[in-house]
């Protein structure tokens, strides 16, 4: 009898509500019975267990995750070194990208400043809430405005900056210009580039703002004196409104541009990576069975969906496996023979 089947006998919710601690006397009494018809059946279920409590990566734990615990620790210890500079360089040789991404928000003060201190002829352009636009720059940069979003713009750039303001959410195709920076100013940072992929996440509303390197390199400055990171590619600033802190942290950047054209990216990742990357676009748990090997690597390209099903759908065509769907949890099963 495989993993599926064993389950199925006693039903995924009967499982739920006991490791949520709601089980009826009925259902504990079905739960004790499977458990003593094996060792086997007691092993995975407090397998399950651990897993619904204490998450994935405790099942998984391996030399990488090991590592990459190590150089959290190293990367804390160099920045507590050098708290008291305002200035942090994290550079590495890089190739500049002839694309920009960005995600960027602005306040109505950053409107103000632009219109008191730059005299060129500008443009707005807004979207609805149910509304995708795309525009071009009078340098040829390609932008996609997000719903509820206005981008402000000359109607030419000068000769020595390539200066926009914000107020929303966008995506940037940005011309390459080493002579010409491009600058994106938001309410709490500017980002200054010369041709290069990120993000920036910056609201009014939003208590820490975001500057996400894809490709290429960017300067992160506070406006309020926060101090200045030069990023390299997978690395990500946050500036606390609050606490005025700025930190930088490792992270799978191109995930924060998948609103653009719904596309999820996956490059030599795992079950276990693909189930955490769903959880946050879904915002649903996913319980991996033990049973799941873990060792096999997916890339490509996941065409994100209104509903996480019909992605389970399409994954099971190139990953081996089965899920059922209980409330808001997924068990992810072996494929069965």
């Amino acid at each position: 009898m495989d993993m599926e089947e064993k389950m199925n006998e006693l039903h995924y919710d009967i499982l739920i509500r006991y490791f949520e601690g709601n089980c009826s006397n009925d259902d504990l009494e079905k739960i004790d019975a499977w458990i003593k018809e094996s060792d086997e059946n007691a092993k995975k279920i407090f397998q399950w267990e651990e897993i619904y409590h204490l998450g994935n990566s405790r099942c998984f734990t391996d030399d990488r995750l090991i590592t990459k615990a190590e150089k959290r620790l190293d990367s804390k210890l160099a920045k507590e070194k050098k708290g008291k500079q305002k200035i942090f360089k994290l550079h590495q040789w890089i190739k500049y990208a002839a694309v920009i991404t960005i995600v960027i928000a602005v306040s109505a003060l950053a409107y103000w400043q632009f219109n008191t201190s730059n005299k060129e002829d500008m443009l707005v352009a807004t979207t609805s809430e149910s509304q995708v636009r795309e525009i071009v720059l009078p340098d040829g940069t390609k932008v996609w405005l997000n719903q509820s979003s206005s981008l402000k713009y000359p109607r030419q750039f000068s000769e020595k900056e390539r200066n926009v303001y914000l107020n929303g959410e966008a995506y940037f195709e940005v011309t390459k210009n080493r002579k010409r920076p491009f600058i994106v100013q938001s309410e709490m940072m500017k980002i200054k580039v010369l041709g290069t992929i990120f993000n920036l996440k910056c609201s009014p509303t939003c208590r820490i703002s975001e500057a996400t390197l894809i490709e290429g390199e960017i300067e992160v400055k506070g406006n309020n004196e926060e101090g200045m990171i030069i990023l390299s590619p997978g690395q990500k600033a946050e500036l606390n409104k609050v606490t005025k802190r700025m930190q930088v942290k490792e992270v799978d950047a191109k995930l924060d541009a998948v609103w653009h054209n719904n596309l999820i990216p996956f490059e030599k990742a795992t079950i276990f990576n693909i189930a955490k990357t769903l959880e946050r676009f879904y915002n649903v748990k996913i319980i991996l069975s033990p049973d799941i090997s873990t060792n096999k690597t997916y890339s490509g390209v996941l065409k994100k969906k209104d509903s996480i099903e019909s992605v389970l759908k399409l994954l099971k065509n190139s990953i081996p496996m089965n899920y059922k769907i209980v409330d808001n949890n997924i068990f992810i099963l072996p494929e069965s023979n």
